[in-house]
């Protein structure tokens, strides 16, 4: 396969990832091709390595997460960009990134299993939230009176907070407590700018009654 192939190849992969506005799979951007010129999957790896190299200095970049491949605004230049919203984007409460973290390192795990770490009630508009974002699901029930809900992470999730994978989490022994866990993974995402806010201005929708941080002892052992 010549160059010039190659190089078509790569700009219909981006201007399909343009046009699709969320990820594509390698069998994705394969399938926009008829039968008889569809490229085989090195071939489409190696233009997907290509647009890569081509988005380098620019103001986007070529990213992998868990549903495939995207093209997104590179972090460095979120505050800018964040000037053409009027808006600012939601914050997220500290019990709902608490919670969220606790699914994300413990799953399968119930809604009990969370009060029971975190040492207060889950509000029911932080699990209705997490649900409706489509961040978690409920991957069955526990078989104990009551048989309550298992909650786990979802393919969305992985991709909102540009991971490929479980394993991309910060490892438990970096972090000092589940509220350091939520601020991380508040930092990597991706579809909302974030915004300086002073510590404890205003409670957001989802936050639930708790006034301190659980202490180190309690977290994810």
């Amino acid at each position: 396969m010549n160059e010039e192939h190659l190089t078509r190849i790569q700009a219909i992969a981006e201007a399909a990832l343009l046009a699709a506005g969320k990820p594509l799979s390698l069998e994705q951007l394969r399938e926009l091709f008829g039968e008889d010129e569809r490229p085989a999957r090195q071939v489409m790896e190696h233009a997907l390595m290509m647009l890569e190299q081509s988005c380098e200095g620019r103001g986007f970049e070529l990213r992998k997460v868990a549903s495939g491949y995207r093209l997104q605004v590179r972090e460095e230049f979120a505050p800018w960009v964040g000037r053409l919203y009027e808006e600012k984007p939601q914050r997220y409460s500290r019990a709902l990134l608490e919670t969220l973290a606790l699914i994300a390192y413990r799953q399968p795990i119930t809604r009990g299993e969370i009060e029971d770490i975190r040492g207060v009630t889950v509000s029911s508009n932080i699990i209705r939230t997490l649900l409706e974002r489509e961040w978690v699901r409920v991957v069955g029930h526990r078989d104990v009176p009551g048989r309550p809900a298992m909650y786990a992470t979802t393919r969305q999730f992985l991709d909102y907070f540009n991971l490929t994978g479980l394993d991309e989490l910060p490892p438990l022994s970096e972090v000092r407590d589940l509220e350091e866990i939520g601020r991380e993974l508040e930092q990597n995402m991706q579809g909302e700018i974030k915004f300086d806010s002073p510590d404890g201005s205003g409670a957001s929708p989802d936050s639930d009654s708790e006034s301190q941080a659980p202490e180190s002892d309690q977290t994810l052992h």
